[in-house]
């Protein structure tokens, strides 16, 4: 088994509800997800709500998150910006800080301003030269294409480049081709998007995937299942966790892992920065309830 499997959660960024951020609160999202069986975390990414802190604060919260980790498993500290002079400037704090990967998307910045793929190319180039691994996410976000012959060229010709989070519509078909193109080089295929389409990824060769803090203990088996070639006890365990994943995913996204994660007592709010609408409470209760048949660590974690 690759070194780089298994699940790889995006931690939440905990706020009081004047919106100043919770750093104790960070300290406990980041136990309550090893204590749910994370093989790695990823922080400041956009189920972070990286598009809604500010630098220092981000600076504060990777210091806070690496320090508290302390080694117990592998961090990820997502850096993506437009400007490749920042994705720079940000991936040496990471290293410098401790991090052990980070992950970036391509150059964009809103609908119009959009790295093409040399100029995509020449950015990853350019944070692999601080020499620490980068997970290139694919991500329908930035709206920038990255085709399979691109992600290919970076993984033979950026040393660093090893890691790959597809979540591009389709991207079984991506990643199946990516794996059989690449072999060797592509050390990292992980899947994300909640899991939604974990399942059909993990048979196209995924090693591993990013998802939300909420269910951790309840994805992680599906995944351990499918790399032992268990596959039957896999399609069983994905089959009790689908229905919740596609309520996320469909319904709530980066929100419903802190409406859990107050519902079990690990974080004292799910506020989200304005414009970000709170959820619904039906919507929010439907989760809940959607999560209690489950019984996850995370609604007993604090209580």
């Amino acid at each position: 088994m690759t070194q780089y499997s298994g699940i790889w959660p995006v931690a939440p960024t905990p706020f009081f509800e004047d919106g100043a951020v919770d750093f104790d609160g960070m300290k406990r999202v980041l136990d309550c997800l090893i204590d749910q069986g994370a093989d790695g975390i990823c922080i400041l990414a956009n189920f972070s709500e990286q598009f809604l802190i500010s630098d220092a604060e981000r600076d504060a919260l990777a210091r806070l998150c690496v320090e508290h980790i302390a080694g117990r498993v592998p961090i990820i500290v997502t850096i993506s910006h437009f400007a490749t002079q920042i994705a720079v400037e940000r991936a040496r704090f990471a290293k410098e800080i401790g991090a052990d990967i980070v992950m970036m998307m391509p150059p964009y910045h809103g609908a119009l301003l959009k790295g093409n793929a040399q100029q995509s190319f020449e950015q990853f180039a350019a944070v692999g030269e601080v020499g620490i691994p980068i997970m290139v996410q694919d991500a329908p976000l930035s709206g920038v294409e990255l085709p399979v012959p691109l992600l290919l060229r970076m993984a033979r010709e950026i040393e660093m480049v090893k890691l790959f989070k597809i979540e591009c519509p389709r991207a079984s078909n991506k990643l199946r081709a990516l794996i059989a193109e690449g072999r060797e080089a592509i050390e990292a295929p992980f899947d994300g998007e909640e899991a939604i389409t974990l399942l059909a990824d993990l048979d196209a060769g995924a090693t591993g995937s990013m998802t939300s803090g909420m269910i951790v203990d309840q994805i992680k088996p599906v995944i351990t299942h499918h790399l032992a070639g268990r596959i039957e006890e896999a399609t069983t365990a994905y089959g009790r966790v689908a229905m919740v994943i596609n309520h996320e995913n469909r319904q709530c996204g980066w929100q419903s892992c802190k409406a859990a994660m107050v519902a079990g007592g690990v974080i004292k709010s799910d506020y989200c920065r304005h414009p970000i609408e709170p959820l619904h409470p039906e919507i929010k209760s439907r989760l809940i309830d959607l999560l209690k048949p489950l019984d996850p660590l995370v609604l007993r974690w604090g209580v």
